[in-house]
């Protein structure tokens, strides 16, 4: 019996690279469009439901003074306005700023498990935060209570404490340096914990993280220091490059490797240290979003760093719309449940040799 050969056409390299090209474009077309989906969805949804089309005529109609009648009631728009919008902006914001800080992290300590709390910034905020829970002096500046202050603070001494004391090891010094001072900080907590009694409510809201408390004044506050700190990441691509090859590489590359590393550390723990002031502790997507992105577009950190901020922004966005369906439940909850199978299937791919 004569045997019959089958050819299989394989796609030509110029097809191939044609499609990898076409891929960045795909996912960032795909990631505004779910972007601007959450939007509505997210300011429109809730125990008082408001029609998308009123929702988007209210929008253009305040936000970019576009003559649209009004249809809707004086009290839809206060609901939209001024308790809905900033909220799911806060949420949008805090997503995108963690996916750039945790691609950042993974490319500066060459980690594909790093995330923005790598070096102790989780830690750091939360002490803080139950220190400021056991202060019997209540502060309000700018709506901005004592609370999210010494989160922010903590996070941010944190960081440069173990950069201070890791600096001279290397990245596996740095790393371990974050885990030694991240483990005393956690001992901290826990009897901040121990000693709050009936205030241990607030400690865990802020452990579990949520945008309850969004308001336009804390939005206005976080958003330069999130937005700037991502745009000089963003600035800073081709150093980020240059330390994923290695540091004997990028000083063959005119990368200043010191400097840049710490710069790059500051900013990250900066932009990480304003989200977590305002939300609490959300985990998973400074993991998740930046592998999700790098899968489709390369490594490149011209590439991986915008389109994960719109990819956090979506995420985060849309685990804050479900958070608030499933009767406001914390947001880390809906992260972690989404995060948790996800970390599953990344820990098998570095087994079979997945890297950044």
């Amino acid at each position: 019996m004569a045997s019959e050969t089958r050819t299989v056409a394989t796609p030509l390299p110029e097809v191939r690279l044609a499609r990898r090209a076409w891929r960045p474009a795909v996912v960032v077309a795909a990631s505004v469009a779910g972007l601007v989906l959450v939007l509505v969805l997210g300011v429109g949804a809730g125990s008082v439901a408001i029609a998308p089309g009123d929702t988007i005529a209210i929008l253009a109609h305040r936000l970019l003074g576009l003559p649209v009648g009004a249809t809707w009631s004086p009290t839809a728009e206060t609901i939209v306005m001024d308790l809905r919008l900033p909220r799911v902006l806060s949420a949008m914001l805090v997503g995108a700023g963690l996916a750039v800080a945790g691609a950042t992290f993974q490319g500066i300590l060459r980690n594909p498990l790093a995330d923005p709390y790598v070096l102790g910034t989780a830690s750091g905020a939360a002490l803080g935060a139950a220190l400021a829970v056991l202060i019997p002096v209540r502060l309000l500046v700018l709506e901005l209570g004592l609370l999210n202050v010494l989160a922010f603070v903590g996070a941010v001494a944190t960081v440069l404490v173990v950069y201070r004391i890791g600096r001279g090891g290397g990245l596996t010094g740095l790393i371990l340096t974050g885990y030694a001072v991240g483990s005393l900080l956690a001992a901290g907590l826990a009897m901040a914990m121990y000693l709050s009694g009936a205030n241990l409510r607030q400690i865990f809201a802020f452990l579990l993280g949520g945008f309850d408390g969004a308001s336009w004044l804390r939005l206005g506050i976080a958003f330069p220091l999130v937005v700037g700190g991502s745009l000089a990441i963003v600035a800073r691509s081709r150093a980020l490059n240059g330390l994923l090859l290695g540091d004997e590489a990028a000083s063959h590359l005119g990368v200043a490797v010191r400097r840049e590393r710490a710069i790059l550390l500051g900013l990250a723990s900066l932009v990480t240290a304003a989200g977590v002031a305002i939300s609490g502790l959300i985990g998973f997507v400074g993991l998740l979003v930046p592998h999700l992105v790098r899968m489709v577009t390369g490594p490149d950190a011209r590439r991986v760093l915008p389109v994960s901020a719109v990819v956090g922004a979506v995420l985060l966005g849309g685990a804050d719309l479900a958070a608030r369906l499933a009767g406001d439940i914390p947001v880390g909850v809906v992260t972690a449940l989404i995060g948790a199978p996800a970390f599953v299937v990344l820990l098998r791919r570095t087994r079979t040799g997945y890297e950044l």
